[in-house]
């Protein structure tokens, strides 16, 4: 999956994007205690980085 694709993804279930931070986007959502960190861009995720991912953001 690309980063584009996820970033789609953890958007329509209510994260916001905060900032970049060099290659990495930051998200943040109202009630969630850390936020979630996406290296972008890359056409494809490593499986380990995309299922921590995923289950920080609560779609896995």
């Amino acid at each position: 999956m690309s980063s584009d694709e996820l970033i789609k993804q953890i958007k329509a279930v209510g994260w916001n994007f905060v900032r970049a931070n060099g290659s990495h986007h930051v998200f943040e959502k109202s009630g969630e205690p850390s936020p979630i960190i996406i290296p972008h861009p890359r056409k494809d995720l490593a499986v380990g980085t995309l299922n921590k991912i995923l289950k920080q953001a609560g779609l896995k």
